[in-house]
């Protein structure tokens, strides 16, 4: 099953090239001749079929936005989470209130709308921080609500320099 069959990478005028030309975020989306990826499970099978080239792109880009693919829910959410068969991390309170959605979905902060979320490190208070992370936006917000993402080990070269 060729990769181009599924996943198409699109490029954003958002995307940053801090490294050998290699985009941040990858952007992935469904190719335009497929249909079938408009269907959940056809989506978790192809990122089953795909894992390794999958792994390959994250492992190059430091993230990937899926785009356009048929995730409407915290449930479909969970279970696009659960096809990539990484081990779970639980999630080890902290300062941001969250509260458990289904599976491994939580909330991501509970805090009030006025209070602005610094950017951090996801669990990085616990001895053992998790390798991978997903987002989801089941609502977008009329304004604002954005989660930034960062390269760290690029963040840590420029407070070198």
């Amino acid at each position: 099953m060729a990769t181009g069959i599924f996943f198409q990478q699109l490029e954003l005028p958002q995307q940053k090239s801090p490294a050998d030309g290699v985009l941040f975020p990858a952007v992935l989306s469904p190719t335009s001749t497929t249909t079938k990826l408009q269907q959940l499970s056809t989506f978790k099978q192809a990122i089953i079929a795909h894992k390794p080239w999958l792994e390959s792109l994250l492992l190059n880009s430091g993230a990937i936005l899926f785009r356009g693919f048929p995730v409407t829910s915290p449930s479909d959410f969970n279970d696009v989470v659960e096809a990539f068969g990484f081990p779970e991390f639980s999630y080890v309170g902290g300062r941001a209130s969250r509260t458990q959605v289904v599976g491994r979905v939580y909330t991501a902060n509970e805090s009030p709308l006025d209070k602005e979320v610094p950017f951090h490190h996801e669990m990085s208070y616990v001895p053992v921080s998790p390798k991978k992370l997903f987002f989801f936006c089941e609502e977008e917000p009329g304004e604002g609500g954005e989660t930034p993402i960062v390269l760290s080990h690029i963040v840590y070269e420029k407070m070198k320099e």
